[in-house]
């Protein structure tokens, strides 16, 4: 999820029941970064990813 939509996803998630559902997040946006931002930012994104399923937090 890109910064700019954490409140989208926020709510998404209270509205399915799941309150406090933990995501990835990433700077915004997407679209228009450089291959070299993007290969930083998905590095990020496993470091994230890992941490969440992995330690819970």
């Amino acid at each position: 999820m890109t910064a700019q939509f954490v409140s989208a996803a926020e709510l998404m998630a209270r509205v399915l029941g799941a309150e406090g559902y933990q995501f990835v997040t990433t700077d915004h946006p997407i679209s228009s970064a450089s291959d070299r931002e993007l290969h930083k930012r998905a590095k990020a994104a496993v470091a994230q990813s890992a941490s969440l399923l992995l330690i819970g937090s």
